[in-house]
């Protein structure tokens, strides 16, 4: 089974709101490992600011300084940084300062070395955008600032017809394309590795037919509601059931049946929404209504059959709702059993009602 899902997400293109939740995930995810690959990354500038200050006979000069406290602001800004949108942006900021900075470091050595510098300084650069997570966009912007300001070509009087030239472009177009290539395969698998656990993850938590929660998801929900601390005031369950569904089926077939579960599941996320609801199996739905006062209940019940009643359809049914307070000590499986036995009030005194347990 594993094998055939498998099969069956890697013959679609993944569509772009799939790939920028994933790009959102993988970055919170990652968010403490980029702190620390910048702080490596301006560690490692700063060994190259020493031992070329030395190589070159250059002074610690203010430039340093400077771009020492361009890092820093940029960590700090990465600290605060949750949206990966935003990262990619701070990223490609943060490779221009630290190729520009080793630009100007590289230049101060004599020539004859540059070019070798420049290509162990991209090579770092490179190796270190190809394992953040980025999005396709910003690491070839990343891999174009790169060798904008690191190209061993440019200003180092090295010429391609030369050994060293033609050693330094082999090297280069080397490092360009395993980084590329690193770059790319890691990126798919952690993509289809995303959305196989999402897809698992679906199925295991998500109705098939209704498309809302399952009972799995709603106990593992609401019991977190259950025991939240500090507690909101006041918590409430509702158990919903479709009335004379078992005539729906029998007179109109099981098709229909299935369109009037969808139908009332969708009527429940559209008046519910912001409540934990789920479908418990067969004709009956689970609400967990944290945070509202008895009035918001009653309103909130209330309005659910009203839509439910009034909707314009060729099958129209009712349904019945059994409401319970729950208490401090209660259970969850306690919460149901009340709310079940309201539910069971609701349908012996007219239907199409909700009832408070007394």
């Amino acid at each position: 089974m594993y094998k055939t899902i498998e099969d069956d997400v890697l013959k679609k293109a993944a569509p772009a709101a799939l790939k920028a939740e994933f790009l959102q995930h993988e970055f919170e995810r990652l968010h403490t490992f980029c702190v620390l690959i910048y702080l490596a990354s301006i560690a490692v500038w700063f060994a190259y600011d020493l031992i070329l200050s030395f190589v070159g006979n250059q002074n610690f000069t203010w430039r340093s300084l400077v771009f020492i406290g361009v890092f820093t602001i940029l960590i700090v800004v990465l600290l605060f940084t949750r949206s990966a949108r935003k990262f990619q942006k701070l990223n490609l900021l943060f490779v221009f300062t630290i190729a520009l900075g080793t630009r100007l470091l590289i230049e101060g050595v004599p020539e004859d070395h540059q070019p070798a510098w420049m290509l162990l300084a991209a090579s770092t650069t490179l190796f270190t955008a190809s394992v953040l997570p980025l999005s396709r966009w910003a690491f070839f912007a990343a891999q174009i600032i790169t060798w904008a300001f690191l190209n061993p070509f440019y200003d180092t009087g090295i010429e391609t017809q030369e050994l060293k030239g033609v050693m330094a472009l082999s090297y280069s177009t080397f490092i360009c394309a395993l980084t590329i290539y690193s770059f790319m395969t890691l990126r798919k698998a952690k993509l289809y590795n995303f959305i196989m656990s999402k897809l698992l993850l679906d199925q295991a938590y998500i109705d098939t037919l209704t498309e809302i929660p399952n009972r799995r998801s709603f106990m593992t929900q609401a019991d977190k509601q259950l025991h939240a601390v500090p507690r909101e005031p006041d918590h409430y369950l509702a158990m919903i059931d479709i009335d004379n569904f078992k005539k729906v089926n029998d007179v109109y077939g099981h098709d229909i049946g299935d369109e009037v579960l969808k139908r009332i599941a969708q009527n429940i996320k559209a008046v519910m929404g912001h409540f934990e609801y789920a479908r418990l199996g067969g004709e009956e739905f689970a609400i967990y209504l944290a945070g509202v006062r008895r009035e918001d209940v009653e309103a909130l019940a209330g309005e659910l059959c009203r839509v439910v009643r009034e909707q314009p359809t060729q099958h129209p049914v009712t349904i019945s709702i059994g409401l319970a307070q729950v208490l401090e000590d209660d259970t969850l499986n306690q919460a149901l059993i009340k709310a079940d036995a309201a539910l069971y009030a609701s349908k012996h005194t007219g239907k199409d009602r909700y009832t408070f347990h007394r």
